[in-house]
């Protein structure tokens, strides 16, 4: 509900935001769960607007829900694409099955699929997604009427328009506050459909504003020429990423009541070390009060996570030239994925994601913002075997030098102060998913 007074003035919240993380997959949806998210969106195999993220079958959406309930974190569930009208067939029946699995909401785009689904499954509440496109209070005041009892606004709303949404409506607001921008509005994008025949509005994006471009001129076919703004590079489509980490008290301030980290086609890692920021920010905040500045160990957390640099897009103004990257598709972060724990304690079971060799230091990621140092004094592989490497998608057990209990579904990483490769495994798949 809206706030009774300005709320810019108003005192703490009776009811603190909900950290809404993103799971492309079950792997990924354990590791949010660990790191403190309060409610996960994922899609299943059809419907959403992720058509790549690895998603869940039936039987893992079956899975999922029970595993985030066992944990108190709520589930969400894309049925948000731009439906025509083929896409209707066996609508009814799958909201009816999320329904069943006892899901916590839907979260839907198109007015068709809304009607489907306020007629089908009357008792599930509705979000209504970004795409929607909600840049005003008229059109959320229409949507909240229509049955939406949640709105995630369009991402080009500036923090003062959201405080116009907030003193018109019931709704709740969800805010997205981290994670990749489009270079089209709101997400509505067709330059995947004319380059590639991927429809980006029914969930199969190509990415191609992260493609780099070159000219060719029909008279010189084979001679290519670079694409260059500024000299400063050829990826003239490429976003940086949006990070209100420190812009979220204004956001508590103004009532919001889910803050909402973009990322179900990122890897593990991204999605494990960006949760357990947003976590860690939210917990001081709401210890300390919401005037006391982030201490810099924040800062230097954020400098170790992988994405294309940082912007807060529309938050005060227009975003302008600088908010793009020019010179590549990610900026470089200074963590190196290292591990996922499969199997905790003292000597962990784990699989290995980049390689790193016995007298190495890397960090085991306790929840919190607490980094423990350790060195690998020894590696074996399953057999018993001593390695002096730990390659990438093997699973070894470690022996570190800092006695400790390493919690199941916890990250290592190496810190470098240069640029780091990114994690290798594509979307932060496992080759050993089923491992306990």
């Amino acid at each position: 509900m809206p706030p009774a007074n300005d709320p810019a003035q108003s005192p703490l919240p009776n009811r603190w935001p909900e950290l809404l993380a993103p799971a492309g997959n079950l792997e990924k949806l354990q590791v949010a769960i660990h790191y403190g998210a309060d409610a996960v969106y994922l899609g299943g195999s059809r419907f959403g607007l992720r058509a790549h993220a690895g998603n869940f079958s039936d039987e893992e959406l079956r899975t999922a829900t029970a595993l985030a309930h066992e944990h108190g974190v709520r589930v969400y569930v894309t049925v948000n694409i731009f439906a025509h009208q083929q896409d209707f067939a066996g609508l009814p029946e799958y909201l009816v099955f999320l329904r069943e699995l006892g899901v916590d909401g839907l979260i839907i785009a198109d007015p068709g699929i809304l009607a489907v689904a306020r007629r089908t499954v009357p008792e599930l509440p509705v979000h209504l997604s970004t795409q929607a496109n909600v840049t005003n209070p008229e059109s959320a005041a229409f949507w909240e009427a229509c049955g939406v009892s949640r709105i995630n606004p369009a991402r080009e709303l500036s923090l003062a328009e959201i405080k116009g949404l907030r003193q018109r409506v019931r709704a709740e607001l969800e805010i997205f506050v981290h994670g990749a921008l489009c270079i089209s509005y709101s997400g509505r994008c067709f330059l995947s459909l004319y380059l590639t025949g991927r429809d980006a509005n029914r969930g199969d994006c190509a990415h191609p504003c992260r493609y780099r471009y070159r000219l060719l001129e029909e008279k010189r076919p084979g001679q290519f020429f670079p694409l260059e703004e500024d000299e400063r590079g050829s990826y003239i489509f490429n976003a940086k990423d949006l990070c209100l980490l420190n812009r979220l008290p204004e956001l508590i301030r103004t009532g919001a009541d889910a803050l909402k980290i973009e990322g179900r086609m990122k890897s593990l890692f991204y999605v494990g070390t960006v949760v357990r920021l947003y976590r860690a920010a939210l917990d001081f905040w709401q210890q300390q009060g919401l005037d006391t500045p982030l201490p810099p160990a924040f800062a230097e957390e954020l400098s170790k996570i992988g994405g294309r640099g940082q912007s807060e897009n529309f938050f005060e103004q227009q975003p302008e030239a600088t908010e793009m990257l020019y010179d590549g598709t990610t900026a470089n972060p200074r963590g190196v994925p290292a591990a996922i724990v499969r199997k905790g304690g003292p000597a962990p079971l784990v699989e290995a994601r980049n390689p790193f060799q016995c007298g190495d230091t890397i960090e085991f990621l306790e929840r919190g913002l607490n980094n423990i140092p350790c060195r690998v004094t020894a590696i074996h592989d399953l057999e018993g075997q001593a390695l002096a490497r730990a390659n990438p998608n093997s699973l070894l057990r470690l022996t570190l030098d800092r006695p400790g209990n390493y919690s199941r579904h916890g990250l290592f990483r190496r810190v470098s102060d240069h640029g780091a490769p990114r994690d290798r495994l594509p979307l932060g798949r496992s080759s050993h998913r089923g491992f306990p």
